[in-house]
């Protein structure tokens, strides 16, 4: 019995090793080009930092948004959800429906899958946060129409 064990854990090892194969790759910082957000989904001076991309069957990818003072995205979704992690200034998250809420470095944010919502930097205040989302189709958002000032300002 001992004798078919090591065989079949090294052969396990072996199929496990195969199975995991590929390459940790390094993106540095700035390889990839800034990029200004298009005018149709955001209002403002808006810029777009594409981070990574994982290879198939991995769907997630990420990238830095920065937001000037009083820039913001029209409303959105996301097929699968997004994930927010503020970095730097002073913003706001506002599901359709719910209170527009301050977020803060540090802060994280779970937006669940196909929820209206919009992001962007206060009115006094840039904004930057990594943007994390994973494809569905190949598809991570769905662009609406843009924020009104009523709605940014809450009002």
């Amino acid at each position: 019995m001992t004798r078919l064990i090591a065989p079949l854990v090294a052969l396990s090892l072996m199929t496990a090793e195969s199975q995991g194969a590929g390459e940790i790759r390094v993106t540095p910082n700035g390889a990839q080009p800034s990029v200004n957000g298009a005018a149709q989904n955001f209002t403002g001076t808006v810029r777009v930092d594409g981070l990574f991309n994982g290879d198939a069957p991995a769907r997630i990818g990420g990238g830095t948004v920065t937001f000037e003072p009083g820039a913001r995205t029209a409303w959105h979704t996301h097929p699968l959800g997004q994930t927010l992690i503020v970095t730097a200034g002073v913003g706001y998250v506002q599901q359709e429906g719910g209170p527009r809420q301050q977020i803060r470095p540090g802060d994280t944010v779970w937006i669940p899958p196909h929820t209206r919502h919009w992001h962007g930097a206060t009115a006094s205040n840039g904004m930057s946060h990594i943007a994390i989302a994973e494809a569905e189709d190949g598809k991570t958002v769905t662009w609406a129409e843009q924020v009104s000032e009523a709605q940014y300002t809450g009002q």
